[in-house]
């Protein structure tokens, strides 16, 4: 498990970088997250060669469960903007930042980013080699649920409870749907869609 160890601090510093205000700033986020998304994606896939197995077998019927599980989680996140921004008087503020990132960029080129790069890489990581090492370790349950734990944890040092909270709902999310499947193709494109239709095409705010 030191592999783990490792490829978890190293998504702890780069997510800190990413998100932490005192450092945001300094970086260019489009440029940093495929960066640091893909190497760890890339060092995942190396690491578990020999378990690629079914986990990476591509289906037709995988892209249908992808676009109507991003449907599913897009549908949490529009309700949950509505009932927290009435019980939760900063989260405006907060969601208003989480879009920020956005500003100023070209959106085809965002878009690519997104679905070519970043949210498969996401779903290598997270799921295909963190969950999926630690479920085979620990077992299901625990799998999943320290997975999407940690997958909340690195944003922590954003200080933006929204962040937070979705980064916690969408791991679980994702979780589970790589727990009910067996497979990564449904999480990578549910991430890749829902990526873009709330960050670009229909955002929440």
């Amino acid at each position: 498990m030191r592999a783990l160890g490792v490829m978890l601090l190293a998504a702890f510093a780069g997510f800190f970088v990413m998100f932490s205000p005192p450092t945001k700033a300094a970086v260019p986020f489009w440029l940093m997250m495929p960066i640091t998304t893909g190497l760890l994606a890339i060092a995942s896939i190396f690491l578990e060669r020999k378990n690629l197995g079914d986990v990476y077998q591509f289906r037709a019927v995988h892209m249908i469960t992808g676009l109507l599980a991003a449907g599913c989680l897009y549908l949490v996140f529009w309700i949950g903007y509505f009932v927290s921004i009435h019980i939760l008087p900063f989260s405006v503020s907060q969601i208003d930042s989480i879009y920020s990132i956005r500003e100023g960029k070209n959106s085809v080129w965002i878009a690519l980013l997104l679905v070519l790069v970043i949210a498969p890489a996401e779903e290598i990581f997270w799921r295909g080699f963190v969950q999926w090492r630690l479920s085979r370790k620990y077992g299901v349950l625990i799998g999943f649920i320290t997975a999407a734990a940690v997958y909340a944890l690195v944003h922590v040092g954003s200080f933006n409870l929204m962040l937070i909270a979705a980064s916690a709902v969408c791991g679980g999310f994702w979780g589970l749907l790589f727990v009910w499947k067996k497979n990564l193709w449904p999480c990578i494109i549910s991430h890749a869609v829902w990526d873009v239709v709330i960050l670009i095409l229909l955002p929440i705010k």
